[in-house]
């Protein structure tokens, strides 16, 4: 078994800002959602708790789609956390949906078998998410699966 370690800081920078420093490089600010006293139009914890499931499905289906041979053509993705406020004013993320439009190139095969080899890379990308993995909420996929038949021209 391996391990790897993965790192941030986050700086105060007065009132509800905060500004938060990847292992990796990038940095940026972050606040509160505005209705817990935060700012609008800037990252948030919440934000980046439902963008990080988001992102981790999406790099694990374009592994995936590798692996199964798939001729992937657009991959978009809508995402959506529901949290849950108890009557003690602590919160939970219950859930995040996952709304992902792909689209995949036929090639020639008939689609339901296309159809089939996606399904296995949409299972496979939630089977090896780590973020999916390391949550308690319920991670739900929801596609809408286009497949794409091309047709070859010469010119």
């Amino acid at each position: 078994m391996t391990t790897a370690i993965y790192h941030t800081t986050v700086k105060w920078q007065g009132e509800h800002w905060g500004e938060v420093t990847m292992g990796n490089g990038p940095q940026m600010a972050f606040s509160a959602p505005p209705d817990a006293h935060g700012h609008p139009n800037v990252l948030t914890p919440e934000d980046a708790f439902v963008a990080s499931v988001n992102s981790c499905i999406m790099l694990m289906f374009i592994w995936a789609a590798k692996r199964f041979k798939l001729d992937l053509l657009a991959y978009e993705s809508y995402a959506e956390g529901t949290k849950l406020i108890e009557l003690d004013r602590t919160e939970i993320f219950t859930e995040v949906r996952l709304q992902p439009h792909i689209r995949i190139g036929a090639n020639g095969e008939p689609p339901a078998k296309v159809k089939a080899r996606v399904d296995k890379a949409l299972a496979a990308a939630q089977k090896y998410s780590l973020v999916a993995n390391s949550v308690k909420s319920a991670v739900i996929v929801e596609p809408e699966v286009e497949i794409v038949s091309q047709e070859l021209t010469s010119d």
